[in-house]
């Protein structure tokens, strides 16, 4: 009888993977699931970088230039005066220090 009951497992299909882990407990196949997820996460992820690194490469900046007119607006920039602080005198500051004294102590 044992030799029957031999013959009749080694004559079933083996289980499929999925089956294998239908019988497991519960634990274990919240760890495989967890698993399979971060794998697939991290897949997804390495993809999305390889992608964004490919978009970054074949990124031309000479022509993003011509589009924003950037020589343009450097030439521009160089035509405008260039503005320069006026020249004082010691005098003059003194001068100044008093009146914004005097205003200070006038509005108290």
């Amino acid at each position: 009888m044992e030799k029957a009951q031999t013959k009749l497992s080694q004559n079933q299909k083996p289980k499929s993977y999925l089956d294998y882990v239908r019988g497991l407990p519960e634990e274990k196949r919240k760890v495989i699931f967890w698993l399979a997820v971060i794998i697939i996460g991290i897949s997804l992820f390495l993809g999305w970088v390889k992608s964004l690194e490919m978009k970054i490469k074949s990124f031309r900046t000479e022509k993003i230039k011509e589009e924003l007119k950037i020589p343009r607006l450097e030439e521009e920039l160089k035509g405008l005066q260039k503005l320069e602080m006026p020249e004082t005198s010691q005098e003059e500051l003194k001068k100044i220090e008093e009146l914004i004294k005097e205003s200070l102590t006038s509005s108290e």
